[in-house]
Formats: structure tokens, C-alpha cells, sequence
């Protein structure tokens, strides 16, 4: 977005020097603490669309400098929260609400519950994982790295292979646990999850650990990736 050097009479010089910049310090605990438990915040989940679309014109405005006339500090930094939180930070799309972080705690409590509750049968296992995997899946491709090139095959895969090692360490782990008391059951879903994300995570972040991440500078350019490449 562009803004002319002739400001129309309506926008003003931001309040905010840098919006692009994080109101805390993320050197620091608890300028990340407060960071993340603000673009985590459930209550996020509330905004519309059209709120998320709103908080996003206003941030990219406050990005070239100037803004509404009345814009206060406050109301940016809280555009800022909602940019974050719920847009793409690199293809700048609005994200799916079951797929930002702010649906973690939400979404997660449900799902734990149903992982804990089904758990001593196979149907019940495999109803438990599909949808704890179905929500991962989802997750991982709406936060994907876009610039990493990650396949709806790679993602298919990933799936795929999550839910059969979830599954089947379930079943064995079930098997083993027949006997012990009903609390040393509890903890197979957590070991069938834990196993999921040993195949989940690497298979879908592939792209990146082969290739490397995109390098920037402060000033958001690009310097290159960070593998270290053989040279001739």
C-alpha cells in the first residue's frame, strides 16, 4: 500500500513512530509473555471478518506514517494485536479462525477431553486421532511458511503419517497397558500424540530443514537462507 507525499486533509501522522515494530521488548520474558498471550487471547476469536479487515487497512496505513485523524495510540496498538493474530505474516491473507493461535486454547480443550475420554477401544482411538489430526493439519496449513513451498502432498503425507502412528501406538500401547491400573491408561493418548508430532512436525516443516529459512535484516530484506550450502 502507497500513500502519495500529498496526505489527503482526513489522515495524520501516526500516533505510533513504527507500528511495524512489537509494543514489547521481545529481548525479553515478559515482553514475549505479553506479546503472545495478547495475539493468543480466545476473545480474539469474537472479531468478525470485516473487524479483522478493518485493523488491517489501519495498521498498513500507520506503516506508510499517517492515519485517520482521531486515530489514538491505543486503537493502534490493538490493530496491531488483531493484525498479528489473525493475518498471514507473509502472504498478508486474513487467517481461518480455527486456524489461528488464539484457537489453541479453545479448540485444544475440546479435543483433550475427547482424546482422554476415547481411548480404551480401536474405534474409539481412531475417531479420537482423526479429529486431533484433522484440527493439527489444519493448524499447520493455515500458519504454513509460505515462502517454504510446502506441497497439499507434503501436508497430505504428513497427515496421513501422523494419524497411522497415532493409531498404532494406541492400540499397542493399549494392549500393553491391559492390565495396569485404569490412571497408567490415561497416559496413552498423550504417548500417541506426542508420536503424531514426532512424525507430524518434521515431515511438514521438510521444506525448511532441507532448504534452510529465508533470512532478513532489521529492515525486513532479504540476505538469503539460513543453510550453509556447499560451494565449489
Amino acid at each position: 500500500m502507497s500513500l502519495s507525499s500529498k496526505q489527503p486533509p482526513d489522515l495524520v501522522p501516526s500516533p505510533v513512530n513504527d507500528i511495524s515494530q512489537l509494543r514489547w521488548d521481545q529481548a525479553t520474558f515478559l515482553g514475549r509473555l505479553n506479546h503472545f498471550s495478547r495475539i493468543t487471547d480466545p476473545r480474539l476469536l469474537l472479531k468478525s471478518r470485516r473487524d479483522v479487515g478493518a485493523a488491517q487497512h489501519l495498521y498498513h496505513l500507520a506503516k506508510e506514517g499517517h492515519v485517520p485523524r482521531g486515530t489514538t495510540q491505543t486503537q493502534l496498538y490493538h490493530a496491531q494485536t488483531l493484525y498479528h493474530s489473525a493475518v498471514h505474516p507473509d502472504s498478508d491473507g486474513i487467517m481461518h479462525p480455527m486456524g489461528r493461535m488464539s484457537a489453541q486454547v479453545p479448540f485444544g480443550m475440546v479435543i483433550t477431553g475427547i482424546l482422554l475420554a476415547l481411548y480404551k477401544t480401536t474405534p474409539q482411538v481412531m475417531f479420537a486421532q482423526f479429529i486431533n489430526q484433522t484440527f493439527n493439519a489444519f493448524v499447520n496449513y493455515t500458519n504454513r511458511n509460505a515462502k517454504s513451498q510446502t506441497t497439499n502432498q507434503q501436508i497430505g503425507i504428513s497427515y496421513v503419517g501422523a494419524m497411522t502412528g497415532a493409531v498404532g501406538v494406541s492400540v499397542i500401547a493399549n494392549k500393553l497397558v491391559k492390565g495396569a491400573p485404569p490412571l497408567v491408561g490415561r497416559f496413552v493418548p498423550f504417548l500417541a500424540v506426542a508420536t503424531a508430532n514426532c512424525i507430524n512436525i518434521p515431515m511438514m516443516r521438510q521444506g525448511e530443514i532441507s532448504n534452510g529459512v529465508i533470512v532478513l535484516d532489521k529492515d525486513g530484506h532479504q540476505l538469503g537462507e539460513s543453510k550453509v550450502r556447499d560451494t565449489p
